[in-house]
């Protein structure tokens, strides 16, 4: 079964473009000019694309208010495509839940290999997801991670803070998970960044970002995650 990617952007030559790459390469393409219409493909079933890629600089509805709309309902890999390259639109790309970032003008082979980075690891997720049915009813223990005032439900990607359970997008739990495993050692954003994200591409503002987002979810009466400044990062829960 082919990989479908959803291209919404409103330069028409754009369009054109990358959709003779991804067909060249084996990729289901559909496309949409602005984001009324590419949410309206989605909310009515017409696509049901593996990826979506994004321009953010569209007319009544913005790249980045499609993004937000889009995690609101479906759980795939969002990737800008754009041609605003400064390090804040980025972070703001990020912060609303965007998976990449890639600038215009883009190198096609780089483009497709983020591309396939980010279907191999939602592909990951996902068996893992449909595997966990047969591990319950098999009674298999779930993996808890506990530490003071928080737990940690690999299996089920729950996490709960003071017995209140924290909804996390998937990359925050794998963020935080990875963190908790390895408590007490410090990691740079560079070893963060390939540990989590699994590839070589990429801004590390991601990590700064996903890390922002966790402590303002998680950190409502103490501190889990530290920073070390001028190294990284580090995880200081009490295990229990």
């Amino acid at each position: 079964m082919k990989d479908h990617v959803l291209i919404v952007d409103d330069n028409q030559e754009i369009i054109e473009l990358l959709e003779d790459i991804l067909e060249n390469e084996g990729f289901e393409v559909s496309k949409a000019e602005n984001g009324e219409d590419a949410l309206a493909l989605l909310m009515h079933g017409e696509v049901k694309p593996s990826l979506i890629l994004l321009d953010i600089m569209m007319p009544n509805m913005s790249g980045y208010e499609l993004c937000s709309q889009i995690r609101r309902e479906w759980d795939l890999p969002i990737l800008f495509l754009s041609a605003k390259g400064k390090a804040v639109d980025k972070v703001v790309g990020f912060e609303i839940g965007a998976d990449d970032y890639i600038t215009k003008p883009f190198d096609t082979e780089e483009l497709l290999a983020r591309i396939r980075a980010h279907l191999r690891r939602y592909e990951r997720i996902r068996k893992h997801t449909e595997e966990q049915p047969e591990k319950d009813a098999g009674h298999s223990p779930i993996t808890v991670l506990k530490f003071k005032d928080l737990e940690i439900h690999k299996e089920t990607y729950s996490v709960y803070v003071s017995n209140e359970k924290i909804e996390l997008s998937t990359k925050e739990f794998q963020l935080l998970t990875f963190l908790a495993e390895n408590a007490g050692i410090v990691f740079t954003r560079e070893q963060i960044y390939d540990r989590v994200w699994g590839y070589g591409y990429g801004s590390l503002n991601t990590v700064t970002v996903h890390i922002k987002n966790l402590r303002e979810k998680l950190e409502m009466n103490r501190q889990f995650i530290k920073t070390q400044w001028g190294t990284g990062y580090v995880f200081i829960g009490e295990k229990l």
